[in-house]
């Protein structure tokens, strides 16, 4: 029988410590065979619980789950599961084959057996090249691929993965998923947990967590075919597009509003179907603004501009699905930045100017002769795959790395003849967050304002205005390393802004965070671009990339496609897609790079 059910999880809670609140409350959930279910939610919303407790790594204090009717605390049952923890579960100072053969030794494989499963699963991950090699030193997506291949030695009925495509570029994320559901086409039962809600839509059936408890469970389809006549685009002058979101997310009838490219995103409580006589806009988005003393029924200005309606995403229905607890942190206000602050001390019209930057270890080339410009209040994106060239083009703009070639300027200033006085003219957020993990926030605070010489009464102030703003208060005598991933996420940015910035470098700053902690973060960062910060951010995730004004696209050192983000889809736009997503944009603009360096080889 097909999809029939492979795992049942019933009535299960989980806590940990007595008298503690349950981080799972009465889970339940049937996972079949041959399908992929997706599992989302917020931060602390118990979905790595949940996938423990599925492995067998830990015991539900109520309930139970069993597969095919035996309980996953049965260790020959638990033999029947392949697991893939966040970060892959590697050895990284073991190679490849010494990380297959660990595993394989957990497993009990052995003999014939073990020769057989390694070698499958080497050229199944294509990593028969690189055996002898330490996990530590492959690409991200090549770690994916190994962390997948030690997951399923044994030949497991049923594949739990968590957050395996976190810190991936697009490329490696399409190949892990090709890969899966080969793995379901054939019959394997998958739990794929997920912060990329476009993965989420991809799967058979997707749950919903919120603090324990099951929101919604079934088809992505059934979520998103609710949020009929709720959802459009709103056009809006470039200048005003950031404004103008954060004042329609404050109206009480949107529950969303955010930029997509040269329009605003808006999502609705309520569905409208006919006119649009609230806004003062025709159903079709086509309709004259309404005059500046007519008001909505709820006694608010009608919204000028055209709203078109747009299908929905997953993302529009899970914000909607959380309800008023979303949209409550999507609308906190970022007030503490004046705008003075971010217009000082700049030499110049550019915020930050890349020309003809290279930088070369050894006879490897990372970044072949890149150049660039972004003016002031602009969010500029650095896309590309793992090994592009993107945090080394960083490092240097930082004056953490000297060029070998070229010039870095930030706020006017050359990095190589004034690099102390550039530096505190910018923020930077590495992808680690670079926290100090065995000190207080409020030391981590103290710290990094210290490190940007700000006198002790400034100091004193700006950890008190950071805490407020970024509901750090409660956490303030907490170490950095005991916080959860969001909060240090929070502590990071907060780090960065202490000495109030007119430049701000943001390294893949949301990877592995919820979506709604991702959104929240994006919020603050339109927030800095409108009264007047530019903003260089790296980022694996396209929808966001969405937010950016302009992007550039990188592979192998050199900057291949620039432009806004609308811009670069209509690149490779054609009869067969005329509406590509920034996605199918960034593997197309890669395949014909590709493609372009291999004819040169050939020639």
């Amino acid at each position: 029988m097909p999809n029939r059910a492979a795992m049942t999880v019933e009535e299960v809670t989980k806590r940990f410590g007595p008298g503690r609140a349950p981080v799972l409350d009465g889970v339940s959930a049937v996972i079949r065979y041959g399908q992929i279910t997706g599992l989302v939610g917020p931060d602390g919303a118990g979905k790595t619980t949940l996938l423990r407790l599925m492995a067998g790594l830990l015991l539900p204090d109520e309930g139970q789950i069993l597969l095919e009717g035996r309980s996953v605390a049965d260790p020959a049952v638990r033999a029947e599961l392949g697991y893939m923890p966040q970060r892959f579960g590697l050895y990284e100072e073991l190679t490849v084959l010494e990380n297959l053969h660990l595993y394989a030794d957990l497993r009990g494989l052995s003999g014939a057996d073990r020769r057989e499963a390694i070698a499958r699963l080497l050229a199944f991950s294509g990593l028969e090249s690189f055996g002898d090699r330490q996990a530590g030193r492959l690409s991200g997506g090549m770690k994916q691929k190994l962390g997948l291949a030690c997951a399923l030695l044994g030949k497991p009925n049923l594949l739990l993965l968590d957050e395996p495509t976190v810190g991936v570029d697009p490329v490696s994320r399409r190949g892990l998923w090709q890969m899966v559901e080969g793995l379901a086409d054939e019959g394997m039962a998958v739990v794929w947990a997920t912060a990329y809600l476009d993965e989420a839509e991809r799967c058979a059936e997707v749950m919903v967590l919120q603090e324990g408890r099951v929101l919604f469970a079934g088809p992505p389809g059934e979520l998103t075919g609710r949020m009929v006549g709720r959802t459009f685009l709103v056009a809006a002058p470039a200048e005003q597009r950031r404004l103008q979101a954060a004042q329609l997310l404050q109206r009480p009838d949107v529950a969303d509003a955010t930029v997509q490219g040269n329009r605003i995103r808006v999502v609705l409580w309520e569905a409208m179907n006919g006119p649009m006589s609230r806004f003062g806009q025709s159903g079709q988005g086509a309709s004259r603004p309404q005059g500046p003393g007519e008001e909505s029924a709820h006694g608010q200005p009608f919204w000028p501009g055209q709203w078109a309606p747009t299908p929905p995403r997953f993302e529009d229905a899970l914000i909607l699905l959380l309800g008023g607890s979303a949209k409550e942190r999507l609308a906190q206000p970022f007030s503490f930045l004046p705008q003075s602050t971010a217009q000082a001390d700049f030499q110049g019209p550019w915020a930050v100017e890349a020309s003809g930057l290279s930088k070369r270890f050894g006879s490897f080339t990372a970044v072949d002769r890149v150049s660039f410009r972004v003016g002031r209040g602009e969010i500029f994106g650095l896309l590309g795959p793992n090994g592009a060239g993107k945090s080394t083009t960083f490092k240097m703009l930082c004056g953490l790395l000297p060029p070998t070639e070229g010039q870095a300027r930030v706020a006017g200033v050359d990095i190589r003849r004034a690099a102390a006085k550039a530096r505190n003219a910018m923020g930077y957020m590495a992808q680690k967050f670079s926290l100090y993990g065995n000190l207080s926030v409020r030391q981590n605070l103290e710290f990094f304002g210290g490190v940007y010489g700000l006198p002790r009464r400034i100091l004193s102030e700006m950890v008190s205005r950071m805490a407020e703003e970024f509901q750090l208060g409660p956490f303030l005598e907490t170490n950095a390393e005991q916080l959860p991933r969001g909060f240090q996420q929070r502590l990071a940015m907060a780090c960065a802004l202490m000495h109030q910035p007119p430049v701000l470098f943001l390294d893949e700053p949301t990877s592995g965070v919820d979506p709604l902690t991702r959104r929240e973060f994006w919020m603050r960062i339109h927030t800095l671009a409108q009264r007047g910060s530019a903003v260089i951010v790296t980022t694996h995730f396209m929808d966001e990339a969405e937010y950016c004004d302009r992007l550039a696209l990188m592979h192998q050192g050199r900057i291949i496609a620039e432009g806004s983000p609308d811009q670069i889809k209509a690149a490779v736009a054609s009869q067969d897609q005329p509406t590509p997503t920034l996605e199918d944009a960034f593997v197309e603009l890669l395949s014909r790079r590709q493609e372009e360096f291999l004819e040169k080889a050939a020639g």
